[in-house]
């Protein structure tokens, strides 16, 4: 668990991010978002599909510019930067997309995926590059003798095994996780998470988490972010936004996970929003969740007024009027810890706090 007081590696201010669709129109996927990743922890993103998790993960890693506001990287505005200024610092963060088996060159061995970064960098060449992947194939949980084969020879969690390696090759200090797990098996969604976690204590990564499974998400994070039709609603420490949600939504999304055991019956009954997601095309005005709001006063403060991202309690934020009521309505029962660990013929899983590789800690040296 981070501490509240870690330095933040990445802040992110007031940052937008607009596409126009049509002649006079622009769809808002990031709407003045605000937020701090500190160094060292593992940030969740969460929010339903559409709500601009994807697109603010590819702003933080520059794959897109902005519309307006700051991204800082460690003390440097990301979004004042390009050319080669950019490309020496992009080492620094990297990215493992959700689709494993998209996101990788099918007319490229594995070897030479991984090995491209580093090509790229002029990091090592020859013996050294080579020893170079056998190693992270290895960090991974994969053999070092399938740097010859080529993606489609591969299972889907061995492909996102290779997409995190080729996001290790260049040691960065940032990972930008994009749903990495959605497209995976549920057994094979534990080995995956294993890794990510076991990766982050062994090399001291920081993680941005874009998921839409809360249980996932819940296992994983230190802190949670939720984002509805481009603006962030609530933030607070992962046990925290779990056990006493400030907003209605979160609340929500919280109340639709699947309880582990079918046996059991829910305390509390679900919190059924109506309707669908407004168009980011034509948010509606004050509160952009009011149209679906259980506690919504229509007409009234929240479809004529914006509520502000405010401290509700110590370290724990929310875009709510009512965030009190949300507070009185009970507790929820948690959900689970993510998918359950399952062996799979050939490929154990990683138990939680083991290393897959040799116990040193730290990266393996680039020549080695």
């Amino acid at each position: 668990m981070v501490e509240s007081g870690s330095a933040p590696l990445v802040r992110v201010e007031n940052v937008s991010k607009h596409f126009p669709v049509r002649l006079g129109a622009t769809l808002k996927a990031v709407d003045g978002v605000s937020f701090e990743i500190r160094s060292g922890e593992c940030l969740g993103l969460v929010g339903e599909s559409g709500c601009g998790k994807s697109t603010l993960g590819r702003l933080i890693a520059r794959l897109i510019p902005v519309t307006s506001g700051r991204i800082v990287f460690d003390g440097i505005d990301l979004t004042r930067l390009g050319g080669r200024r950019l490309r020496r610092l992009r080492r620094d963060f990297q990215m493992i997309f959700q689709d494993p088996f998209a996101s990788l060159d099918p007319r490229m061995t594995v070897g030479d995926i991984i090995a491209e970064p580093l090509a790229n960098y002029g990091l090592s060449r020859g013996r050294a590059r080579d020893r170079r992947v056998q190693e992270l194939l290895e960090v991974v949980g994969l053999s070092p003798s399938f740097v010859n084969r080529y993606p489609h020879e591969f299972s889907g969690g061995q492909r996102q095994r290779i997409g995190i390696a080729r996001a290790l090759a260049l040691q960065p200090r940032l990972v930008i996780c994009d749903e990495p797990v959605s497209a995976l098996d549920v057994s094979i969604q534990s080995q995956i998470i294993n890794l990510l976690e076991d990766l982050r204590h062994r090399f001291h990564l920081t993680y941005l988490f874009i998921a839409h499974d809360l249980a996932v998400v819940r296992h994983i994070s230190d802190r949670v972010l939720v984002m509805y039709l481009g603006k962030i609603v609530e933030v607070a420490d992962s046990g925290e936004i779990y056990a006493a949600p400030r907003h209605p939504y979160t609340r929500a999304l919280l109340s639709a996970v699947p309880l582990p055991d079918p046996r059991k019956e829910r305390r509390r009954s679900l919190v059924e929003l109506a309707g669908e997601i407004p168009s980011p095309i034509s948010p509606p005005p004050g509160c952009r969740f009011h149209t679906r709001c259980p506690l919504a006063e229509v007409p009234g403060i929240c479809s004529e007024q914006e509520p502000p991202l405010e401290e509700k309690e110590p370290a724990h934020l929310a875009a709510c009027h009512f965030s009190d009521r949300v507070s009185a309505m009970g507790a929820l029962e948690p959900p689970g810890d993510g998918p359950p660990a399952a062996p799979v013929a050939g490929e154990p899983p990683p138990r939680r706090g083991t290393l897959l590789t040799d116990p040193s800690p730290g990266w393996p040296a680039p020549g080695a």
